[in-house]
């Protein structure tokens, strides 16, 4: 069984951490929702949600793939060199590491962007500048996304990535995409 650890601090966007991990859930894939500063972390819209970890408490190791969602938690997250590092970790693991909305400033901080196709929000632009105005786009093991009205097509991509197309296509019949 493939394993995805998804990163929650507080701010983080709701919509952007909750529909990928429930779709990659619905495909049988498990994910560990750790919180980077405690347990419980609030979301940008006051939605509490409580993570099965602490971050200091998981490895990268245990993982095939990382998902990092957006929202001004992003902005706390670039300042903590162990997320940098982690993110680092994954990447020359030659993990998958999905990226939504500003999270892809994260992948900049971590050397990872110079030269990937990639898009992100466009408040991000005047540091990624270099972004592509699509939904999503996967390159170099790395899936990015636009923001929280692409969190669903980012989901079923994400599932198609770790479970196939086949997994992808039952997930969303199921869900009525």
């Amino acid at each position: 069984m493939k394993r995805v650890l998804c990163l929650l601090e507080n701010g983080f966007e709701e919509i952007e951490a909750i529909a990928p991990v429930d779709l990659l859930r619905r495909a049988g894939i498990e994910v560990v929702m750790a919180g980077v500063s405690s347990r419980e972390v609030t979301g940008k819209c006051g939605v509490r949600v409580i993570a099965d970890a602490l971050l200091s408490e998981v490895s990268s190791d245990d993982f095939d793939a990382l998902l990092l969602p957006g929202g001004p938690a992003v902005m706390e997250l670039r300042n903590n060199a162990e997320v940098i590092a982690l993110i680092r970790a994954f990447h020359t693991s030659g993990k998958l590491i999905a990226a939504i909305c500003a999270a892809p400033l994260l992948l900049k901080d971590a050397g990872l962007l110079d030269d990937a196709n990639f898009t992100a929000h466009f408040s991000t632009r005047g540091e990624l500048p270099d972004a592509l105005d699509e939904r999503s786009v996967y390159c170099s093991q790395l899936l990015t996304s636009r923001g929280a009205g692409t969190a669903i097509e980012f989901g079923l991509a994400f599932v198609a990535l770790l479970a196939g197309e086949e997994a992808a296509a039952e997930v969303s019949r199921t869900i009525m995409v």
